[in-house]
């Protein structure tokens, strides 16, 4: 990992973070979540997270958490911060707010076109359990989701 990657600092989101949530999200998606979608998140009570590197917001992750299980449903690091750890940084914290709400599993979906965050994922413990055909939109149609899972086993 980088040493940049060590300065950096991780807070909660807040509704007057979601302009420059969405021109991250914008530069690094082809079909970026909506400003509603961040919103409805923000108000549902999910865990949402901002990576920040000398006072600039670089990335974002959302996690929600019900009944024993956790949904990882979007990390984001700006493209030009990509490849410097920041990415694991936050898929480590997602995955220890979701140790503190006792959930004993971790589900997520990636396009199977995104091998650095497919990579990433294996390389954290994340096993495929399943794909979700047509579930991205593309340019051209829609693409497959290939579904993944880590146990999360208590920390003793």
């Amino acid at each position: 990992m980088s040493s940049v990657a060590l300065d950096c600092d991780l807070q909660p989101m807040q509704l007057d973070d979601l302009p420059r949530v969405m021109k991250n999200e914008r530069r690094s998606y082809t079909h970026p979540w909506t400003e509603g979608i961040f919103r409805d998140c923000l108000k549902s009570g999910y865990e949402c997270w901002l990576i920040s590197c000398v006072n600039k917001v670089i990335g974002h992750g959302i996690l929600s958490v019900a009944a024993g299980e956790s949904h990882m449903l979007n990390v984001c690091i700006h493209p030009d911060c990509q490849g410097h750890g920041f990415g694991k940084i936050m898929v480590e914290h997602l995955l220890t707010r979701a140790r503190i709400k006792k959930a004993k599993r971790v589900y997520l979906e990636v396009r199977p076109s995104n091998l650095v965050a497919y990579k990433l994922y294996e390389n954290m413990g994340f096993n495929e359990i399943g794909v979700r055909e047509d579930y991205y939109p593309a340019y051209v149609g829609r693409e497959d989701a290939l579904v993944l899972a880590l146990e999360l086993l208590s920390k003793q």
